[in-house]
């Protein structure tokens, strides 16, 4: 399991918060809106707000990727020829190296044919442009840890939470004292070994 979790980097770039762009091509305008997403819920969500905000355009084309492990994605071209809509689209959001993030654009048809060609153009030039809006951000794939302790070891265990720079999710000081903290995967196994080498500390990992 420890290996698995190892096979990709504990880092990972995404958007700090929606953006939008646009692309014209013979009258037809392509919409861009890239939002940051974290499950297959979060898509559905913002393509039905999006479906209703725009419910007269021909078209709701959208890619996504999902995950520290980028390995979760999908391309959808609502209705446009096979491969010339959603394709584009995640081939943006991967030349970035980005995930949990969502990008749908949306296009209101100007009477002219763009050809196969020419709407690959546009839903990727709509899409480079709203990324290219973004603001985008690194993140990391954390671990959270139970520290449990007597009260007379509150001074070793708090030293090794600022040393380490550990995060503090929650505290509950009493005789026996439990402590929750959450750590970089990467920088983990130093401070579990630490915790270990403390006589009267049990340390368990929290599974989310």
């Amino acid at each position: 399991m420890y290996f698995c979790a190892m096979l990709f980097e504990d880092n990972y770039y995404t958007i700090a918060e929606p953006c939008e762009g646009l692309y014209k091509d013979k009258g037809s305008k392509f919409i861009g809106y890239a939002f940051g997403v974290k499950s297959e819920e979060d898509v559905k969500r913002h393509l039905a707000m999006l479906r209703k905000e725009h419910h007269s355009a021909r078209h709701h084309c959208y890619a996504y990727r999902l995950g520290a492990d980028k390995q979760t994605y999908r391309a959808n071209d609502d209705g446009e020829p096979s491969s010339t809509a959603g394709k584009p689209i995640l081939g943006q959001i991967q030349s970035k190296d980005l995930t949990d993030v969502l990008v749908v654009v949306v296009r209101y048809f100007g009477g002219t044919l763009l050809g196969v060609s020419g709407l690959i153009t546009a839903y990727k030039q709509a899409a480079a442009d709203t990324l290219g809006n973004a603001r985008i951000i690194e993140k990391f794939v954390t671990e959270q840890y139970c520290v449990g302790f007597e009260y007379l070891l509150m001074n070793d265990v708090m030293k090794v939470i600022k040393d380490e720079e550990l995060k503090i999710v929650s505290q509950e000081y009493a005789t026996d004292c439990l402590l929750t903290f959450e750590v970089r995967r990467s920088h983990a196994q130093r401070a579990v070994e630490m915790f270990k080498k403390m006589h009267g500390v049990i340390i368990t990992e929290l599974i989310k």
